[in-house]
């Protein structure tokens, strides 16, 4: 059974920085690329970035140069490195695995996902 878990959130200053990690099970990062979604309250779902089996980045115009995802093939664990934190990067961030990506080359879906978590930046 594949599994995402999700975890990392919390209460940061603007500025400050937080690293996300989604721990996989019931596949291997071999198999399958990782994505992290986000979203805010009252906004549509953002996919923020993407790292794939062979280790190849995708990243989200906002926040590009701020966030750095990594994966530890050993743990199963894809990081999402976040730094210079925004107010506008609150919301709940969401892993999924099997990341599909639109015409427009952004990432859209996923097919499996794990419970969010939840990233609160203050002013």
């Amino acid at each position: 059974e594949v599994q995402l878990q999700a975890s990392g959130g919390g209460l940061v200053l603007a500025g400050g920085s937080l690293r996300l990690s989604c721990a996989a099970s019931g596949f291997t990062l071999d198999d399958y690329a990782i994505a992290w979604f986000r979203q805010a309250p009252g906004k549509e779902r953002e996919g923020v970035s993407c790292i794939s089996s062979d280790g190849s980045t995708y990243y989200a115009d906002s926040v590009k140069g701020r966030f750095t995802i990594s994966s530890d093939n050993a743990k199963n664990t894809v990081y999402l490195q976040m730094n210079s934190l925004k107010p506008e990067d609150t919301a709940v961030y969401y892993c999924t695995a099997r990341p599909l990506f639109g015409p427009e080359g952004k990432l859209v879906s996923g097919d499996y996902w794990g419970q969010g978590t939840l990233v609160t930046v203050s002013s």
